[in-house]
């Protein structure tokens, strides 16, 4: 991967204000999933500082899916789903957490054996408390993790201070 197509890459992602509600600046990677150079070089970075350390990914709902998947087939290696309370028929895990504006709870079925070495991934890192739950998650599931990463992470919000060290392929 070269920084030029980690440049162009990022130079994909949209933004649009107020969306979804005013004020926000809502970062849109669809153009950038959409462009198999950008995709490809995004993957690549996400696995870079982790290559040969993981044995399965796990994705957070929803984008952190689709980067997950593509994480897992780059490197060869299985995924497993982390989502909203009450979307998996079989969940064998959950933890509850803090939003800005309320709580909530993701779950994670046991599919993967103790023990496994989870790299976990999302699409932004804001404050936090997304990463760290699925952090949390891995635990209770006697899972490693093996690391966490993100495609962007919103400096301003210090989610770090949360979840610990996150590698961030760009940052805003």
């Amino acid at each position: 991967m070269t920084s030029q197509a980690l440049q162009r890459a990022e130079s994909l992602i949209a933004t649009i204000p107020d969306f979804p509600e005013p004020g926000i600046l809502f970062r849109d990677i669809s153009p950038l999933l959409a462009n198999a150079d950008a995709l490809r070089a995004s993957v690549d970075a996400l696995i870079e500082p982790f290559a040969g350390q993981f044995d399965a990914v796990a994705g957070i709902e929803a984008r952190g899916f689709l980067l997950a998947g593509a994480v897992a087939i780059a490197a060869g290696v299985g995924m497993a789903p982390i989502r909203k309370a009450g979307k998996l028929p079989r969940p064998a895990a959950s933890v509850d957490y803090a939003l800005e504006y309320g709580r909530a709870s993701i779950e994670m079925s046991d599919d993967l054996t103790p023990g496994t070495r989870v790299l976990l991934v999302d699409d932004i890192l804001a404050t936090g408390g997304t990463l760290r739950a699925g952090q949390q998650l891995l635990a209770e599931l006697d899972l490693k993790l093996a690391g966490t990463a993100v495609l962007m992470e919103l400096i301003e919000l210090d989610g770090q201070a949360a979840c610990g060290p996150v590698h961030s392929v760009f940052q805003v």
